[in-house]
């Protein structure tokens, strides 16, 4: 029998919000908070579902070069930071800084870097996690020459330590930082429903371009959301849950990158997120390898030059998602590749694995 789901949504419910029960952190409202709830805008709090920044011609940003590739069309200037199996290079974003004096950001019209854009756990592609330490250094450069740093943190409840690393907005006392979260990891990627947190002159930019635009988030998202984290037991379930899902793939692929790549590949351990980032030795360039081997085997992969501003440029890197496949089906494709392969030549060695 069909069943009906009848929802009423009133303006003056009195319960208490499904998301300050789930995040301690949340618990107090803040001006500054972008709350996720129904109905037309109001001048505090207000649901959405993506935001756009504008940004002037020759406005210059930085951020690891991973991600550069998505903002170049915006017409800024965009200054690649390198980065280790930790993320951004402090020392390095030191160096780049040193180009200006700390008291030109005190001038109008400078070019100093404007902000800083960065995914600080299991960043894509790399899935390099920053540490509390690197983040410390980041934020003072940030006070330093006076730049903003937008933490979009999307994987931060799939983080595999048991002690999480301290987030940038737990940094905060100038009011420089705008924090990016989404409930698309822990409850469906199909909701696209997520929040901002940062001071309230920033915020309240960004409502307003809400406002002329998308107005809000789907009422029926934000209806399936609350339903899942009705209570506080039930978020904190879920997003253990969740961690743990995601860590063991993270250690089905581990195994198999061991067994079977080994010697012809490199990889750092991800301590958060849903991807390995795999160099692989001997090549120049792994786009052939994919388009033209593992594409035709069903593995789908992701070529390192796809994450690159200049994508014309070689790289030995490919990206693996480990969210999708399970533990047996990663170790059966490398088993049965070895069987077809009998450990050819190198391309037919990387493919036991991919």
């Amino acid at each position: 029998k069909s069943k009906i789901i009848h929802l009423e949504i009133s303006r003056k419910g009195t319960k208490p919000n499904p998301r300050h029960e789930m995040l301690p952190d949340f618990r107090e409202k803040k001006s500054s908070v972008i709350m996720i709830s129904g109905g037309m805008p109001n001048p505090n709090y207000f649901p959405f579902k993506t935001a756009s920044f504008t940004i002037e011609d020759g406005t210059t940003i930085e951020m690891g070069e991973a991600v550069m590739k998505r903002l170049k069309p915006l017409g800024c200037n965009i200054i690649k930071v390198p980065t280790d199996k930790h993320g951004i290079i402090p020392k390095a974003l030191k160096e780049i800084l040193s180009r200006w004096r700390p008291e030109d950001a005190k001038k109008l019209n400078n070019n100093l870097p404007k902000f800083l854009y960065t995914v600080p756990n299991g960043s894509n592609p790399s899935g390099t996690s920053l540490t509390a330490d690197c983040k410390k250094k980041i934020y003072q450069l940030a006070r330093c020459y006076d730049f903003l740093i937008i933490e979009d943190d999307p994987y931060y409840f799939l983080q595999f330590e048991k002690t999480k690393a301290p987030t940038f907005l737990s940094m905060d006392v100038d009011g420089r930082v705008i924090r990016c979260d989404t409930f698309s990891k822990i409850i469906s990627a199909g909701l696209r429903l997520g929040f901002l947190t940062g001071p309230k002159p920033l915020i309240d930019r960004v409502i307003l371009h809400i406002q002329s635009s998308t107005m809000h988030a789907s009422t029926f998202t934000q209806v399936s959301a609350i339903a899942q984290l009705h209570n506080y037991l039930t978020g904190l379930c879920l997003k253990t849950k969740v961690m743990e899902f995601y860590r063991t793939q993270r250690d089905a692929m581990l195994a198999a990158a061991d067994k079977w790549l080994k010697g012809l590949a490199e990889w750092h351990v991800p301590t958060a997120g849903i991807f390995l980032w795999i160099k692989i030795k001997g090549i120049s360039d792994t786009y052939q390898m994919i388009v033209e081997n593992a594409l035709d085997r069903g593995v789908s992969l992701i070529p390192g030059q796809s994450f690159s501003i200049d994508s014309s440029a070689p790289t030995p890197y490919c990206r693996a998602s480990y969210s999708f496949a399970s533990p047996d089906q990663m170790d059966q494709v490398s088993v049965t590749a070895g069987a077809v392969h009998h450990w050819g030549d190198l391309h037919d060695q990387i493919l036991l694995f991919l």
